[in-house]
């Protein structure tokens, strides 16, 4: 059985208060700091101490923010930045990665 497509909103439609509210939470500024732009991290990467339950949900916000995208390689799941938000949003996230203290919930795998 294929699995669906995740869905994108349009950039258009990605409002200011959808990415702050998706900027407001530890572990998904967690997961932010764990993207290297233009590269993919498979969700397996991401050493967030929450459930996998949890690490979705914050997936799903992050990514009807407009701020991620996935993308399904078999049975992985591939996330990256999304490119379009800094021409929507400049410099938004960079500044606030840069003034946000790394959270304690965060960790990489190499």
């Amino acid at each position: 059985m294929a699995q669906e497509p995740y869905i994108h909103p349009d950039i258009e439609m990605v409002s200011l208060a959808e990415v702050l509210h998706a900027l407001s939470d530890p572990v998904r500024l967690c997961i932010l700091r764990s993207l290297t732009p233009g590269e993919e991290t498979a969700w397996s990467g991401f050493m967030v101490k929450v459930s996998p339950s949890t690490l979705s949900h914050h997936m799903k916000v992050l990514r009807n923010a407009g701020l991620i995208t996935n993308r399904r390689d078999g049975t992985r799941c591939l996330v990256s930045l999304r490119p379009e938000l800094s021409e929507r949003f400049p410099d938004l996230v960079q500044t606030v990665l840069r003034l946000a203290p790394p959270p304690p919930c965060c960790e990489v795998a190499a």
